[in-house]
């Protein structure tokens, strides 16, 4: 087994640094790493209906797309992240357990009464502070978890409260769950350093091994899957599965309802109701916006060729932009 401890905080190449390891080793790997303030979503979600999109926006939080199923998790540096890639009859593909126990094991030494609870998480007394979710490449299995140390769960909370009264979809949904710092339940606190290396040394210990790094050629081919697929638009809300949305707001210039069906993140037709006046026949908006990505510069761009006071008498661009997310 190659055990590395990645220390890349970037999620776009942490994320592409999975797959490349999945899919372009032999070897069984065992990595430790974390992310910056992000938003990582599963692979059947839509993106935009998991996050509240003005608190991401306002702090510049990445959102990306992983390979695997489940939900979407906020990631900061108080969040250690663990990774299993092993070779094995794909058949085990649910079994969750077994990937958390040596987690556990190092938790219950630190005096800390953790336990594998439902489907895919680990909690203490009752609260959770680790998701986990799967992948399979051809007789590959990637299991990856979360790890709550010291992460803000303020941020957590904030980041991760969607609006999601305006979406219709069949999109998997987060399920939202009481959550707890590792941090809070320590008799004898010990830093996320502490933490990564008794995590580290614990697994190392189970399986014989050797520590790899990444070499110029590892991060070279990393940086390109960055570049073609996990720092991409395409991917990280493009993929999102086909939903309807709509959105209802009050403005000086009148109430304004959008209602508008969108499929890989492009607008496929939208229709505007509402109370408000215009001179010009405001279908010839919903015409310009179909083909247009879901997505606010795109949506500024798009109506920055007409004068949207033509249409709606007394309302900004920006007014209506909002309307849209």
């Amino acid at each position: 087994m190659l055990y590395i401890y990645n220390k890349s905080t970037n999620p776009y190449f942490n994320l592409a640094a999975e797959e490349y390891l999945l899919k372009e080793f032999e070897e069984e790997i065992f990595m430790l790493w974390r992310n910056g303030p992000s938003v990582i979503i599963g692979k059947n979600q839509n993106a935009l209906a998991e996050i509240d999109v003005d608190y991401v926006k306002r702090n510049n939080i990445p959102v990306v797309r992983r390979l695997s199923g489940g939900g979407a998790v906020f990631h900061d540096l108080g969040n250690l992240n663990f990774t299993f890639i092993v070779n094995e009859d794909i058949s085990n593909f649910a079994d969750f357990k077994k990937f958390t126990e040596p987690i556990i094991e190092v938790l219950r030494k630190l005096s800390v009464n953790a336990e594998f609870s439902g489907r895919n998480d680990i909690t203490i007394d009752g609260k959770k502070i680790s998701g986990n979710a799967q992948y399979c490449y051809k007789n590959r299995i990637l299991h990856h978890g979360t790890l709550l140390f010291s992460a803000s769960i303020r941020d957590l909370s904030a980041a991760l409260r969607p609006k999601s009264l305006k979406f219709e979809d069949k999109a998997v949904k987060s399920v939202e769950k009481r959550v707890t710092n590792i941090s809070e339940h320590l008799k004898n606190p010990i830093t996320i350093e502490e933490f990564i290396d008794l995590i580290m040394d614990h697994v190392k210990g189970r399986k014989e091994g050797k520590v790899y790094e990444f070499t110029p050629e590892d991060i070279k081919n990393i940086e390109k899957l960055v570049k073609e697929k996990y720092g991409t638009w395409e991917w990280n809300f493009g993929e999102s599965p086909k939903y309807k949305f709509k959105n209802e707001k009050k403005f000086p210039g009148g109430t304004v309802e959008v209602n508008m069906n969108v499929e890989r993140g492009i607008i496929e037709d939208v229709k505007f109701y509402g109370d408000f006046f215009g001179r010009r026949d405001v279908t010839e908006i919903e015409e310009l916006l179909k083909g247009v990505r879901h997505e606010e510069d795109e949506i500024k761009k798009a109506l920055s060729k007409i004068n949207i006071g033509d249409y709606f008498a007394g309302i900004t661009v920006d007014e209506l932009v909002s309307l849209f997310f």
